[in-house]
């Protein structure tokens, strides 16, 4: 079973056209599937469209959101909404190939957990790809996961890995990402990436700078979630050793040299007392993520592993 999740805002011109391509191609594959679409809270004449197509095919699932919420709202609103093993997630502006799917599900069938799509050719322009490319570049250091392509939507996963994930803010683009922390094995494929030719795009360069901070999150949650005191207790020790080192020097100054340490060496020694309440401030906050760490996963005895398989001997 092949659920298609697929977010539209505003694509009342894109909504017809790639339902009859998916259709078409899931019918091809002669295996079970539905199709999720989610309207994000569309102006136009999108949710009539998504309503009239749900009345006349049982194999279309509609969502309508209250009001634009983002992608990565409405995404986890068709994921929650999925009932596949394998779930494929693209975007509605026709920009994805639908026909690129069975690529995806072979890919899948080799032994990987999720698949991402590789924008080989992008059609976008200067303005938005080089930005991208070295948003991309940053994401794979941040995360430790070497794919090409992480902003693309177009993605497969399986149903078990995608729902062990807690998608919020605009983290769907960091899936791969948190499935490879779970233990996913995570590959890509070149994609056919086209204009797009109708409609406007929902995308700017303003998305660039909120990626950023994305980066910053998802490295921390990739390697520190479980250890917050091993990320910010480093940062507090090396303020500490900074300021032990400055006072060291200055009372070496002090007892050996006789000088004046709060007319001489005043600046040095402000900043040496605010590095140390600093390195302190940092171990505490290192300590209480510690204790909600050990709060979150004691109560209802959430693992911070994922088995994928047990064996037994059958003897």
């Amino acid at each position: 079973m092949y659920s298609i999740v697929v977010p539209f805002h505003n694509e009342e011109d894109n909504l017809p056209e790639l339902y009859r391509r998916l259709t078409r191609v899931m019918k091809n594959l002669g295996d079970g599937y539905e199709l999720v679409f989610v309207d994000d809270g569309s102006s136009d004449h999108t949710h009539q469209l998504l309503r009239e197509i749900c009345q006349q095919d049982p194999r279309v699932v509609g969502v309508r959101l209250r009001r634009n919420f983002g992608q990565t709202a409405a995404l986890a609103a068709g994921f929650n909404q999925a009932i596949g093993e394998i779930i494929i997630a693209m975007d509605g502006d026709l920009q994805h190939q639908p026909e690129d799917i069975p690529r995806f599900i072979g890919k899948l069938n080799e032994g990987f957990d999720v698949v991402s799509g590789w924008r080989q050719n992008r059609q976008d322009g200067f303005l938005r790809t080089f930005p991208s490319r070295i948003a991309n570049r940053l994401m794979a250091l941040a995360s430790g996961v070497a794919i090409h392509d992480f902003g693309t939507t177009f993605k497969a996963y399986r149903c078990e890995v995608l729902k062990r994930i807690p998608i919020y803010g605009q983290m769907h683009r960091f899936i791969p990402a948190m499935a490879s922390a779970e233990g996913a094995l995570i590959s890509e494929i070149p994609i056919d990436d086209k204009p797009r030719l109708k409609g406007q795009s929902h995308y700017g360069l303003s998305r660039t700078f909120r990626v950023m901070f994305d980066i910053m999150t998802i490295r921390f949650i990739v390697r520190y979630l479980s250890r917050p005191l091993h990320f910010f207790g480093g940062i507090g020790a090396v303020m500490i050793a900074v300021s032990v080192v400055l006072a060291s020097w200055l009372l070496f100054k002090k007892l050996v040299w006789r000088e004046a340490i709060f007319i001489k060496n005043g600046p040095m020694l402000i900043f040496a007392a605010v590095t140390f309440l600093g390195g302190v401030q940092f171990l505490g906050l290192g300590l209480l993520g510690d204790l909600l760490t050990r709060l979150y996963y004691a109560p209802q005895r959430r693992n911070i592993y994922n088995v994928a398989r047990i064996y037994r001997s059958k003897l």
